[in-house]
C-alpha cells in the first residue's frame, strides 16, 4: 500500500478557500497512492482559536466538496485532515473525514481529547465520544487526532476493533516536536500497528508547527520522516507485517488489564 502523507503548510495570510485548492491540487498529485492523508485544522491552523467559529462549517460544507472531488479525480482513499465542524445545536467539533476513491464520505471521527488545559480548544470545542475504523482494501484504519496521540487506551480501542494501521493527523507545535516522534512509535510498539502520524509545516497564531510527519512501522522502526517546511511524505508500506509481527512476537495474546474488570483488596 502506497500511502502520502500532505504536510501542508498553513500560512496565516494564506485564505482559506485558497489553501482549499491548493490542498485539493496536492491531493491530485498523488494519484499513484492508495492513501492520502492530510494534517489536523488545515484550514484554520490548529492554535488560530479565534478562525475555528468563523470558519466553521457542516459535515458536508466547502471541505468535503472539495476533498471529494480531489480524492474521486485522484482515485484515492482520502483521509481528508480535520477542520472545524458546526453540528446542528451549534456545538463545535475538530472533525475528521475519510473519503473513498469515488469520493464518498467512508467515516466521521469528532476528536475525543480536546487540547488547552481549560482554554483554547479545550473550551471551544465539544468532544467526540465514538472511536472509528474504516476497513480499506488490506487493512483496517484506527482513526485519531493529534492531542489523542497521549492516551493509549484510545490506540488499544482501536485496535481491540481491528485497527491494524493509525492514522493521526496533526498540528502538533515545534517545542514538544520529540514528543510527537516518541509518543508515533510508542503507539506502534504497543498495539504492533503501522502509524501514520501527518502534522502541519508553518505558524499557527505565532505557534511554530513542529513538521516531520512521520511513517512508523510494527516493530518502532521509522520508515521515513518529513522535515519541518511544506512536503509531500510518500512511503510503501505492506500490511500483511500486522499479523506477521503479531505472530512472532503475540504480546497483545497476553494482555491482562483491560480484558476483565480488576480484582481490588480492600
Amino acid at each position: 500500500m502506497r500511502a502520502s502523507l500532505i504536510q501542508i503548510d498553513v500560512d496565516e495570510g494564506e485564505p482559506v478557500d485558497s489553501r482549499r485548492r491548493r490542498a485539493a491540487a496536492l491531493v491530485r498529485e498523488q494519484s499513484g497512492a492508495d492513501l492520502v492523508v492530510l494534517p489536523e485544522l488545515w484550514t484554520t491552523g490548529a492554535f488560530a482559536y479565534e478562525e475555528f467559529g468563523r470558519e466553521a462549517e457542516p459535515v458536508e460544507g466547502p471541505t468535503y466538496e472539495t476533498m471529494a472531488k480531489a480524492a474521486s479525480d485522484a482515485g484515492v482513499w482520502l483521509h481528508a485532515g480535520s477542520f472545524p465542524e458546526r453540528a446542528p445545536d451549534g456545538t463545535l467539533y475538530n472533525t475528521s473525514l475519510v473519503l473513498s476513491p469515488s469520493g464518498e464520505p467512508a467515516a466521521v471521527y469528532r476528536k475525543i481529547h480536546r487540547f488547552g488545559f481549560d482554554k483554547g480548544e479545550a473550551v471551544l470545542m465539544g468532544a467526540g465520544r465514538d472511536l472509528v475504523t474504516v476497513r480499506l482494501p488490506g487493512t483496517t484504519l484506527g482513526v485519531a487526532t493529534c492531542y489523542d496521540l497521549r492516551f493509549p487506551e484510545l490506540f488499544r480501542g482501536l485496535v481491540d476493533a481491528g485497527a491494524e494501521t493509525l492514522v493521526v493527523p496533526a498540528g502538533w507545535p515545534e517545542r514538544r516536536r520529540a514528543h510527537w516522534t516518541l509518543l508515533a512509535r510508542a503507539r506502534a510498539v504497543e498495539n504492533q500497528a503501522f502509524v501514520l502520524a501527518c502534522g502541519t509545516a508553518g505558524t499557527h497564531a505565532g505557534v511554530p508547527q513542529a513538521g516531520h510527519s512521520i511513517v512508523v512501522d510494527p516493530w518502532g522502526e521509522v520508515l521515513a520522516e518529513a522535515g519541518p517546511g511544506e512536503e509531500v511524505l510518500t512511503v510503501d508500506i505492506d500490511p500483511a507485517e500486522v499479523a506477521v509481527t503479531r505472530e512472532q512476537f503475540p504480546a497483545l495474546k497476553d494482555r491482562v488489564l483491560g480484558l476483565e474488570p480488576p480484582r481490588h483488596r480492600g
